[in-house]
């Protein structure tokens, strides 16, 4: 029944004596003071406005293009850009036959050589000291390049390369030669493969053997001091087209 403490409204018979400090009232309870808590201040944020989105106007495709069918210029194919076409060398060689040896000489003009021709007589200056016959046999028409004036065909640098060297390779299986002499640049690029550095010196061809770069004739007219070094290269070179028995 929950009765802490119980006490009689008379004395009863027999009991043990009640104890005092039962009988005095209970203290009354005080409450504790409770310490206020303190308020914290929130701190106020400020509000941002999100930050207006840029309109981005996609192009679209006219109407008039729509029923026309034409494609947008973003989906136009990219432009190629045409690389120019090389144009094709021009020059006229003779192939001359002195002794043993075989000759593609330049001609200056690029018409057949006359006997009073400067660049001619040069020549046969040349053959004279080299001690080839004078008079060289003209071995066929000259080789004049471009073959053609209109036309598809190709006619660039290799075209001329492939078509000197084919041409010399015919003509030194008929009758061999102890050594090529190529007289003028267009002889030594087309047929050398080489440039104006390798005058003077001995070149190997594949498949037409040894060969002597000369500078042109009309060059050394020009320009007379280059003959000392043709003929310092003649007498190194003399001993490949020199009879046997001479």
């Amino acid at each position: 029944m929950q009765v802490v403490n119980w006490l009689p409204r008379t004395e009863l018979p027999f009991a043990a004596p009640s104890r005092p400090e039962l009988l005095e009232p209970p203290e009354a309870l005080v409450e504790a003071p409770v310490a206020p808590v303190p308020v914290v201040e929130t701190p106020v944020v400020p509000t941002v406005k999100p930050a207006e989105r840029v309109k981005v106007e996609v192009p679209r495709p006219s109407l008039a293009s729509t029923r026309t069918g034409a494609k947008p210029a973003a989906e136009e194919a990219p432009v190629v850009a045409r690389v120019a076409p090389v144009p094709p060398p021009r020059f006229a060689l003779q192939l001359l036959r002195a002794g043993r040896c075989l000759l593609l000489v330049e001609l200056p003009t690029g018409e057949s050589f006359q006997a009073r021709d400067p660049a001619y007589l040069l020549l046969k200056d040349m053959l004279r000291a080299a001690g080839l016959p004078d008079s060289p046999q003209i071995i066929g028409e000259p080789v004049r390049w471009p073959l053609l004036v209109r036309g598809t065909m190709d006619q660039g640098p290799e075209a001329a390369r492939d078509f000197v060297q084919g041409f010399l390779s015919v003509r030194m299986e008929e009758v061999p030669c102890a050594c090529l002499w190529l007289i003028g640049l267009p002889a030594v690029r087309f047929a050398g493969e080489a440039d104006s550095d390798a005058f003077n010196r001995e070149l190997q061809i594949e498949g037409l053997g040894s060969a002597w770069a000369v500078p042109g004739l009309e060059l050394l007219m020009e320009e007379p001091q280059r003959k000392a070094a043709v003929w310092q290269a003649m007498r190194r070179l003399m001993a490949r087209w020199k009879e046997p028995n001479e």
